[in-house]
């Protein structure tokens, strides 16, 4: 009993105890966690200081706003993290919109219906991607990818190498299987028109194919437009098929009419009234007689044989009965770009195809076709790559004497070369000249503002059609070179000279002339010994 009444008065004292070593703990652990400041840990303060409290809040703000920071840091981070992951993924669904994953097309094998419908979807997305429906902006004139044209038999192409041939038959069998599976395929399309039902037409052959171009964007697929002869005189018929590196596929099968299509021919001049006189003779015979959809602008610069040129026109028009011709004068210093920049301004017509011309080009009536096919109001330029004639008197200088100018415009390697680095004949409708800003009127001379004007299209959407044309001939005239020049400029003009004297082989005949001479006549007097 006493042993009870013991501890129960012990109890009190114990709990005492406790208390005490509790808050000796708690004193402890408080030291050793205090936060330190920048040079030294906080000091804690006395229980009994009269700054106790401000003490404990001042610590109590300190770790507060640390968390505070802290917290603020890690939001940001959080939030840049969500705007990349955000970057990311939209960058990841535009790729597969652009590029579907080619598993599902090859290895669905559980689903055939779905493959089929992504791999149609896949090679129509290389259509939409490919330059067939509109033009797509180009940085420089080289970027542009230039077409190639073809006929039945042969194919007019601008990388002749070493061994190729500006104008050819197809010899390659991918080459030749390639155009004939196009053209048939297009035949097949022209007899199984879409929608007609048992509407009864006109059978379509092969010979009905006028010509063809074609251009392959090696990342998208090649790109054919085949033009056919219409149900009437100057109508044809447009297939635009595209291969996306597998089964070609129909894009366009359009009437094309043609009938009251006028071209208007701009030339500037001055003086050169002989070469207008043989450049009017060519106008008379391909322009007047067999086309008869054309007009004639002659700007002309200056006094000197102006009128010689005026009585050119004038003798050209009673002779052909050829009314549709405009002569403009301009008492000022020759510009090519601002006298084609006037000519095409000055039509006060319907909008009307321009070819702009020098006087020392010759053309066919079939290249005059080529020019309104190959334009498009608001959607297609043409710039073709004419074929340059080198000096006849080189060319045939073994023969009696040189052959009339017809015979001589024959596209071969010994005849001429094409004039890839030209731009200035070029077909467009009037509204896209006025709508493009036209030639740049600052350029004096000759030379210069065809390209710029070229660049000014491929910077635009419009579609620009760069290809070799059969019907296209620049006639050889003898090139100047001016003392006036430094001796660079001298060397260049000599060099551009030389290109357009002669072929490569032919130039070299001239070079080692002695050394074949010594030959043959070492050749000629073994002959006799023996």
């Amino acid at each position: 009993m006493m042993l009870r009444r013991g501890f129960i008065l012990f109890l009190p004292r114990l709990a005492g105890l406790v208390v005490v070593a509790c808050c000796s703990v708690s004193i402890v652990y408080m030291l050793a966690c205090t936060p330190k400041g920048d040079n030294q840990q906080l000091a804690l303060p006395r229980v009994h200081s009269p700054t106790a409290k401000d003490g404990y809040e001042a610590i109590l703000q300190e770790q507060e706003e640390q968390h505070r920071n802290y917290i603020i840091s890690l939001k940001k981070q959080i939030a840049q993290l969500k705007a990349e992951l955000q970057g990311r993924s939209k960058q990841l669904k535009n790729v597969q919109d652009q590029h579907p994953d080619p598993l599902d097309i090859r290895l669905d094998h559980s689903n055939p219906e779905k493959a089929q419908a992504n791999l149609l979807a896949f090679l129509r997305s290389q259509i939409d991607k490919a330059e067939v429906h509109s033009g797509v902006k180009l940085s420089t004139e080289y970027a542009a990818v230039p077409f190639e044209s073809f006929t039945l038999q042969k194919v007019y192409q601008l990388e002749t190498g070493l061994t190729r041939h500006p104008e050819e038959k197809p010899v390659r069998k991918d080459k030749r299987d390639e155009l004939i599976e196009v053209i048939e395929l297009a035949v097949g399309s022209l007899n199984n028109p879409e929608g007609d039902g048992n509407a009864k037409h006109r059978v379509y052959t092969a010979s009905d194919f006028v010509e063809g171009i074609y251009r392959t964007e090696k990342d998208k697929g090649t790109l054919y437009e085949l033009t056919f002869k219409g149900d009437a005189k100057h109508q044809f018929k447009r297939i635009v098929l595209f291969r996306p590196f597998g089964p070609v596929m129909k894009v366009k099968n359009e009437n094309v009419n043609m009938a009251d299509t006028v071209i208007n021919v701009i030339v500037p001049l001055a003086k050169r009234a002989s070469k207008f006189r043989q450049f009017m003779q060519n106008f008379r015979e391909m322009g007047i007689q067999q086309d008869g959809r054309i007009h004639l602008t002659v700007v002309y610069f200056g006094k000197e044989q102006m009128n010689e040129v005026k009585l050119i026109l004038e003798n050209t028009s009673k002779a052909a009965n050829f009314k549709n011709f405009t002569f403009i004068q301009l008492n000022e210093e020759f510009s090519r770009g601002k006298g084609l920049d006037i000519g095409a301004r000055f039509w006060k017509g319907n909008n009307v195809v321009l070819f702009f011309c020098d006087v020392d080009i010759y053309f066919t009536a079939d290249f005059l076709n080529s020019c309104r096919l190959n334009t498009q109001p608001g959607k297609k330029v043409f710039y073709p790559v004419l074929f340059s004639q080198y000096n006849p008197s080189i060319i045939y200088g073994h023969h009696d004497s040189i052959p009339p100018l017809e015979q001589q415009l024959i596209i071969k390697k010994e005849t001429g070369f094409w004039r890839d680095f030209g731009f200035g004949m070029t077909c467009q409708y009037r509204s896209d000249f006025i709508n493009i800003g036209g030639f740049d009127l600052d350029i004096k001379g000759w030379g210069g503002e065809d390209v710029h004007l070229y660049r000014k299209y491929l910077h635009s959407n419009l579609i620009v059609i760069r290809t070799p044309v059969r019907g296209l001939f620049h006639l050889w005239h003898e090139k100047q070179c001016l003392d006036e020049l430094t001796p660079e400029q001298y060397k260049m003009c000599m060099q551009s000279k030389a290109m357009n004297e002669a072929s490569h082989g032919q130039l070299g005949m001239l070079v080692f002339k002695k050394e074949i001479e010594t030959h043959l006549h070492r050749q000629k007097q073994s002959s006799k010994k023996t």
